[in-house]
């Protein structure tokens, strides 16, 4: 089976973008062009940053109009709420704020694209 390496992300600001996630994550970007960054995580997966206006082909998506989120499963309750404390105090604009949805807690935070980033718990 062939296993997905990367998540690509739409962008407005490359280097914004890369500084924020660099940031977040703790992890810099490995490369960084005017165009495109890629930030190696942990795991194996790589986070990739594509400028918008020069996506090839061009993308008709928004991120106001995303449909997707991406998602950080965390070990616990006291986890979920270092990281919303964490990310209120950084600045991040909140979408949903910290409640209990039918697979435990969570709450949702938006990148400076507005692309959602979603904690909650990781599965049994």
């Amino acid at each position: 089976m062939t296993t997905p390496n990367m998540i690509l992300l739409y962008v407005n600001d490359t280097a914004a973008s890369a500084a924020f996630y660099g940031d977040l994550l703790g992890h810099p970007a490995a490369s960084l062009s005017p165009n495109f960054a890629a930030l190696p995580l942990d795991n194996g997966l790589t986070l990739g940053l594509w400028g918008r206006a020069q996506a090839n082909p061009a993308t008709t998506a928004t991120a106001n109009g995303a449909n997707g989120e991406i998602v950080f499963m965390v070990e616990n309750k006291d986890r979920i709420d270092a990281l919303y404390a964490d990310w209120q105090q950084r600045g991040l604009q909140i979408e949903q704020a910290l409640t209990v949805l039918d697979f435990g807690p969570t709450f949702v935070a938006l990148d400076p694209d507005g692309h959602r980033l979603r904690v909650c718990l990781q599965d049994e």
